[in-house]
């Protein structure tokens, strides 16, 4: 006789989850999460709000003199507040002409610098030399101003323009380029003022970007045989050239935007009639400095917002361009891997 068996039946209904003991922990968690989201947004839309603010502030201040000079604002070198006519030449020359000079001493120094500190320099000594450098950032403008003005301004004049005058004083070109009273203020010299300023931004920047090279591949190329030059040209500048540049970049908007410095050195003097170096010339921040405070309303208060919208304007277009340039290096870099 068969028995018959029967097998039971498999509950497949679905089971309700066990309660989450963690669950307003998470629910806590996920507001704050949304809570940090939202004020992170808000930061960017504020920050993005304000520069919109300062851009339209500046047309709308600059509007009368756009309206009257227009683009031939930035090729006509007259400045008259007493006659009512204004041009910006003169300022937009001696501001690129200041930053260019200052990163032409600037960068090669900077770079000694941090080769020295990255590479070179006995462990004794690296820390306390680096800190030293980084603390000439720290020094007001004001008081490099007054430096150059009182001590460099009559060192330069004595024992660099006087001895490059009477050796250059009968070649045309270069004797144009010295000419003036040796009175140790003029383009070189606030050149060379905003040189000692931006020296510690750029050698620190480059210092850090070196050190971020892998040690493996500078041991590597040592064991290969190179010498130190080697290294550093074949092995950290291609790893860290991207930094480099950037430092330069932040080395020349902080050249582009110093004011008080400039004011002390520069001369303050609105003049294109000479080549010379050595002359007394202007720029954008020192002409904003000594005539914003005094400007009357109209057109001569719009023309020096018109030239705080150029300084602006060349601001961006060089942080642009860097990023571009930056883009491409990372471009390249990667085709090559």
């Amino acid at each position: 006789m068969n028995v018959a068996t029967r097998t039971p039946a498999l509950d497949v209904s679905p089971t309700p989850p066990p309660a989450a003991a963690g669950l307003p922990r998470r629910r806590h968690a996920s507001a704050a999460d949304a809570a940090f989201a939202l004020a992170a947004h808000a930061a960017a839309w504020i920050t993005l709000a304000l520069l919109a603010a300062v851009v339209g502030s500046l047309v709308v201040g600059a509007s009368p003199a756009i309206r009257a000079y227009g683009l031939a604002f930035l090729w006509h070198s007259e400045w008259d507040p007493v006659a009512g006519r204004f041009g910006g030449l003169v300022m937009i020359y001696g501001t690129l002409a200041t930053s260019f000079i200052a990163l032409a001493i600037a960068v090669p120094v900077s770079f000694g610098i941090a080769l020295f500190l990255v590479e070179l320099a006995p462990a004794w000594l690296r820390r306390p030399l680096g800190i030293a450098i980084e603390l000439l950032a720290a020094v007001p403008s004001i008081v490099y101003g007054m430096w150059g003005l009182l001590v460099f301004g009559p060192v330069l004049a004595s024992f660099v323009q006087q001895p490059l005058q009477r050796l250059w004083g009968g070649v045309p070109l270069l004797g144009a380029l010295v000419s003036g009273p040796p009175v140790g203020i003029g383009i070189l010299s606030a050149g060379i003022i905003l040189a000692i300023m931006i020296v510690p931004f750029i050698a620190a920047v480059m210092r850090d970007v070196f050190e971020t090279t892998p040690p493996m591949l500078a041991e590597s190329a040592y064991g290969l045989g190179a010498t130190t030059w080697e290294v550093v040209w074949k092995v950290v500048l291609p790893h860290a050239k991207t930094g480099v540049v950037g430092a330069i970049i932040l080395g020349l908007g902080r050249a582009l935007g110093e004011t008080m410095a400039v004011t002390f050195v520069i001369g303050n003097f609105n003049q294109l009639n000479s080549l010379s170096l050595f002359e007394a010339a202007n720029s954008i921040t020192s002409a904003l400095a000594n005539e914003f405070a005094e400007a009357s309303p109209g057109l001569h208060e719009a023309s020096l917002i018109y030239l705080g919208l150029i300084l602006f304007v060349i601001t961006f277009v060089v942080l642009a361009l860097s990023r571009v340039l930056l883009a491409r290096l990372r471009h390249r870099e990667g085709a090559r891997t």
